[in-house]
């Protein structure tokens, strides 16, 4: 494609900006470790949320979101529950408060608060260093897939998309690497306007190009729908008939038995709190619990509305100007390319230049986010924990810049062997999440639980993680992540109840500081005889109404851009209805019991 010389100006002088602003800032990261991973614990809640619903805007995940509405229609709302999207809403609601609670640097160093000191903890420390590392890689090998196969469509030089991801992400690597957390959030908030901008411009133009009837007749029936039945239920023959094929290869006719199935993991990955990358840092960075919640809550509403403009606008002008485009692919429909030619038809020059610069501004938030949040289990769980705990702080800031860019080799080298942006995708949030579930749900809720138990439920975890693939090749990723749990909750609790329990001091801190609610009874006994004005949690049923309330609120705000955008009327109402119903309850249910709790362990 041949950009206009506006538009490469625009480009350019976005990426001038970001990297300006991201060395400017650069100095208040060059303090400590804390400085550099956490900001200090200075940042607002809302600039967070922010940067943090920034990191989760990328390129990546929007071309796949594109190709799952333009197949699924409205019904596609239900897909990220893969991931799941509605974990913001466990952390929102209690597990982001709890975790703040903690007062720590990283996830490892969490499991010190919760296991104490010993051999246990020792090897619990090191299986989630391991899987912190396996998961920022494999993220880093997922951003490489996707902005290479952008930027070689948009770009105007004549590059490969492999040259092009390394590029990019050298670019983007100078100021993440330099200036820690404070010029990724920084330079996050910037690049979320960017985003939004082109975001509102997208679902402007589809709604002046596209009339209902005119997307009448290039869906199936079903199509404008959220609901679904037993089955699927979209026939696209006459129409787009590989698209068919497309759904039996994902697995998703049987969408009752899917929808329950990604119901089932989703609790249980979001009762285990965030993974050990950089929506766990942004928790950790906050000022106190009750900024943590908030910080979660307002993820959900800066991102949603124009993250579902942009994608039901591309979907909507695809599937009505480039259906002979799609039907000239035959039954090999690249569903990955939607996007970029949907960009290469419809956007006029300036705005195109404003447009790539916020799919660039994606993907760099993304990338930056991960790559910033991974060398802290290097440095800061590894090196100074296990080699040298009394290095000036400077020492631990370089070693931080050499352990970013070790991370960023590996990511790039893997990202040189992964076939396609979905593959990589369904081995994270599937594969690799089986392993991680069982023994990070059972740390919350259960006293008996030890680091022996959670070491071998996150080695079994990971091992079978990699294994069930190689194991049974063609079973899909989902219908895996019921074997590897399986395999590692057998592993966590044989690991737990064959060695001894965690100290009674430890547990009675933990319990008193962090205020979980499970099965702490025997814990909770102890410590009430020694502070006998102490009040334990009893909010598990408000807790698990405001989840059930947050996911329909969560739902509420992700199909109103797309009935919006499509014009139907009655859907948009009702989403509306809904939101506004569901805001009010978490307001009085939620936000108003919010604890401004800032009374933190060490502090």
């Amino acid at each position: 494609m041949k950009l206009d010389v506006i538009d490469i100006g625009i480009i350019l002088i976005y990426f001038a900006v970001t990297i300006i602003i991201g060395f400017y800032v650069s100095k208040r990261a060059s303090k400590n470790l804390n400085s550099y991973f956490l900001g200090g614990n200075t940042l607002p809640w809302y600039v967070l949320g922010i940067s943090n619903a920034s990191g989760m805007f990328d390129i990546t995940g929007t071309m796949w979101l594109v190709y799952a509405c333009v197949v699924y229609g409205l019904k596609s709302a239900w897909l990220p529950w893969l991931w799941p999207v509605f974990n913001q809403i466990f952390l929102m609601v209690f597990l982001s408060i709890w975790l703040r609670r903690s007062n720590v640097l990283t996830g490892a160093a969490w499991l010190a608060t919760r296991f104490g000191k010993g051999r246990d903890t020792e090897l619990a420390h090191i299986s989630v260093v391991a899987f912190a590392l396996v998961s920022a890689v494999g993220f880093l090998a997922y951003a490489f897939k996707g902005i290479g196969k952008f930027a070689a469509i948009f770009l105007p030089w004549d590059l490969s998309p492999d040259m092009y991801a390394l590029i990019i992400m050298g670019l983007t690597a100078m100021y993440a690497v330099k200036g820690g957390m404070f010029s990724v959030v920084i330079t996050e908030v910037l690049q979320f306007l960017v985003m939004t901008v082109a975001s509102i411009a997208v679902g402007i133009i589809a709604m002046m190009r596209v009339s209902p009837d005119m997307l009448a007749g290039v869906v199936p029936a079903g199509w404008k729908s959220p609901w679904f039945g037993w089955q699927l239920n979209l026939n696209w023959n006459g129409i787009l008939d590989s698209v068919n094929d497309k759904i039996v290869q994902d697995g998703y006719s049987l969408f009752a038995l899917f929808f329950m199935m990604m119901l089932f993991k989703g609790v249980l990955v979001s009762l285990a709190g965030p993974a050990p990358n950089f929506d766990m840092q942004r928790v950790l960075a906050t000022k106190d619990p009750r900024e943590a919640g908030l910080m979660s809550a307002f993820v959900n509403v800066v991102l949603l509305f124009p993250r579902y403009l942009m994608v039901m606008g591309f979907t909507v002008l695809a599937l009505v100007f480039l259906k002979p485009e799609l039907q000239a692919m035959g039954a090999n429909i690249d569903f990955e390319a939607i996007l970029p030619l949907a960009i290469t038809r419809f956007i006029p020059v300036g705005l195109m230049g404003v447009l790539l610069a916020g799919l660039l501004a994606a993907f760099m938030s993304t990338f930056a986010a991960t790559l910033n949040a991974a060398p802290a289990y290097i440095v800061n769980d590894i090196y100074k924990r296990y080699f040298n705990a009394d290095a000036e702080p400077r020492i631990y800031v370089y070693l931080s810049y050499i352990a970013s860019l070790a991370v960023l080799i590996l990511g790039i080298a893997f990202g040189f062997v992964v076939e396609s942006i979905n593959q990589v995708m369904l081995w994270i949030v599937s594969a690799l999440w089986g392993g991680y579930t069982a023994a990070n749900v059972l740390k919350w809720y259960w006293w008996r639980f030890n680091g022996y138990g959670y070491f071998w439920g996150m080695l079994s975890g990971i091992a079978a993680a990699l294994a069930v693939p190689r194991i049974f090749p063609h079973l899909s990723e989902l219908n895996a992540f019921p074997i590897i749990l399986a395999v590692s909750t057998a592993g966590s609790i044989l690991g737990c109840l064959l060695t001894r329990p965690t100290e009674e001091s430890v547990l009675k801190e933990f319990y008193t500081h962090v205020r979980p609610w499970g099965i702490w009874k025997p814990v909770y006994d102890k410590v009430i005889q020694e502070n006998p004005g102490f009040k334990k949690n009893s909010g598990f049923k408000r807790d698990a109404f405001n989840v059930a309330v947050g996911m329909i609120w969560q739902g509420a705000l992700t199909v109103l851009p797309m009935f919006f955008v499509i014009k139907e009327t009655r859907g948009t109402i009702v989403s509306i209805v809904a939101l506004a119903m569901t805001s009010v309850i978490l307001k009085r249910n939620w936000y108003d019991k919010l604890q401004g709790d800032t009374t933190l362990p060490g502090k």
